[in-house]
This record gives C-alpha cells, structure tokens and sequence, in this order.
C-alpha cells in the first residue's frame, strides 16, 4: 500500500475500467487531478496492477448535492474507493487508512457516495460505523450516501471503530514476540524494522487481531477493556530500551477452550485473524496445555513514539512482577497516550 500521485498511476490499468464504466466524468476527474498533483492511497497485486485505489478529500461546506441536505462540517470525503476483493480483507486496511486520515484531520463526519450494487462494500462500511443519510442523483444514477459521525459512541466496539471510550474500563498491557509483532500490527513496525515484511495477508491487513496465549489471568479479559500492546526485546540492545509499547486495542470478546467445541471450531474462529499458522493452532489445540485464552481485538491506535521499558520503570512506576502481562493505572495509561502522542479525538466520553 502506498501513496503515489495519479499521474504516476496507469489510468488504463484494467482496474479502473469499472470507474470508467459507472461514471462518464471519471477520466476527466482523473486526468484534473493528476494536473492539480493530487495523490491517492493505491495497493498493488504482486503483477504490478493495481487492486485498490482510495482517494480522500477534505471539506467544509455545506452538502447541497444530497437528498436531504447537510449542514457545513468538517468532513472527509471518500472521493473514490474501490478494492478487488480476493480473501485476505484488503477491504479492512483500506477502512483503517480512512480513519487513520479522518482522526489525523480532527473530522467532524466522513462520507462516502455508493451505488446500491456494491453490496459487499456497502456491508463492509456499515460494519464500522457508516450509516445511510441520504441519496445523491447525477447523470449516472443514483447514489446511496453513507456517513460515519466522528464524535459519537454506541458503545459497540466495532461499530465505533477507531473511536475509544475510556473511562471506567480496565486497562492492561499484554506482551508479544517481536516475530510477530510487524506483521500483526503493520502501523506500529520500529523505525529500523523493513516495511517489506508488510505482506498482503489476512492478519497484517485486518483491523481485528486474534491473540492466543496461555497467561494465568488473560482469561479475565472482557469486551472493552483496553490493551496496549507491549513488543519484547529483540535482542538487538538493552532490554530497557528495546521492549516497548507500539499500540493500542480494545478487546471484542475472549474465548477459552471450554468456548469451542472441537478443534474444527477453534481452527474456524482463529485462522483468518490470527499471525499463527494453521499447523500451529493445531498444536495449540492438540497438545491441550492449560489456560488457553484466545483474545479478539480491535487494532485502533499506532502510538507515534513508542513508550519504551525505561520509561515505563522509571518515569511511570510500571514494576511488575511478570511482563507478559500486567494491569495499568488510569493515570499510568493517560501518560501512555500523552508520551505516544496519540490524537486526543480518538477518545470520546
């Protein structure tokens, strides 16, 4: 995934012949804004032709060209959005860089115009928080117009991704090997690690992250609480410098093995989600070691500094007596946040 500007992406890539088919302006629009040096989030497929395209812009006007009107906010708007579904939840990165955008430019609403045969790209969008608003009519027919409110909780985790509510909800921190850390969570890589291990595949491109572990107390998880996510030392130098908290989760639901009823059960529920193999979840199953806890999370927040070990002992007296998993203060979670510079629209109480 990357930014490039439209002049420097083929207009006639056979992916952008749908666009050219459902709207007659479409390579006008594109041929302006590769004059005007506009860019847009693009994927390619390991062919080199391109499977996703996203174009956003932000506005402040008044929406006149929607049935029924809108009154002026800052909005950003999804210009142009359109994925080549093939099973690995493209879809589902896309959706975090639209947030991403949305949080980074303080917006009040985002929107999005969809004709109603994109059922799939429809449902997905409705899945984190867009709701119909109204209907938009051109030339080319009719669209249906989708709004997301930037300001609101329902208290349903995903539906109010990326948006957090904090008070009053636990707050841990939860380790994970570097191994996995980079591809599990793709926005919050250290600087001296290689993007190029960010591969299009199910568990990097999600927003949702399965966790399997075997800790006494992660069982005690529930919906909600807040995790933030500690990457071990990678042996590279001093454990106080190199263990570090990258990120920040809101836990969907825990499950135990008394959850599934066989392993066919738990291969369904974890595979798609979960950095681990096939081959070894089977293991996980199979060698039926004690307290098997299975965590689903919401991947919300990349802190912009990491909060490395030193910090944590020496600045917010974090000392606990295991590291793989520990509780955190309010206070102690509000100067994570302050120190990892995160934006303070993303929580909302």
């Amino acid at each position: 995934m990357e930014i490039r500007f439209f002049r420097d992406i083929n207009l006639q890539d056979p992916f952008f012949d749908s666009l050219k088919a459902a709207y007659a302006e479409f390579e006008d629009w594109y041929n302006r804004k590769a004059g005007e040096n506009k860019n847009a989030i693009v994927h390619f497929a390991d062919n080199g032709e391109v499977d996703g395209f996203l174009f956003l812009k932000i506005e402040d006007n008044e929406l006149t060209d929607v049935v029924p009107n809108r009154a002026a906010a800052t909005r950003l708007k999804v210009g142009t959005f359109k994925i080549n579904p093939h099973g690995t939840r493209l879809g589902e990165r896309f959706i975090k860089k639209i947030m991403d955008v949305a949080i980074h430019c303080e917006v009040e609403e985002i929107y999005v115009t969809i004709f109603e045969e994109h059922i799939g790209l429809i449902q997905l969008l409705e899945k984190y928080g867009f709701e119909r608003g109204g209907t938009k009519t051109t030339a080319n027919g009719v669209e249906q117009v989708l709004f997301k409110n930037m300001r609101r909780l329902t208290g349903n985790v995903v539906f109010d991704y990326p948006l957090m509510q904090v008070n009053g909800k636990r707050k841990v921190a939860l380790s994970i090997y570097p191994i996995y850390h980079s591809e599990m969570f793709p926005d919050s890589i250290l600087v001296n690690e290689n993007y190029d291990l960010i591969r299009d595949i199910s568990h990097t491109n999600s927003i949702h992250k399965i966790y399997v572990c075997y800790m006494f107390n992660v069982n005690a998880l529930r919906p909600g609480d807040i995790v933030c996510i500690y990457r071990t030392s990678d042996g590279l130098g001093p454990a106080h410098y190199r263990s570090v908290i990258t990120s920040v989760c809101i836990v969907e639901e825990v499950k135990t093995r008394a959850d599934f009823n066989n392993l066919d059960d738990f291969l369904r529920y974890t595979n798609s989600y979960s950095i681990f193999d096939e081959e070894e979840l089977r293991n996980d199953w199979v060698n039926d070691r004690p307290n098997l806890t299975v965590v689903k999370m919401t991947y919300n927040i990349a802190l912009k500094r990491r909060i490395t070990k030193q910090i944590l002992t020496e600045d917010l007296n974090i000392n606990p007596r295991y590291w793989g998993f520990y509780d955190l203060t309010d206070e102690q979670f509000n100067q994570i946040l302050e120190r990892g510079e995160v934006y303070e629209n993303i929580i909302v109480n």
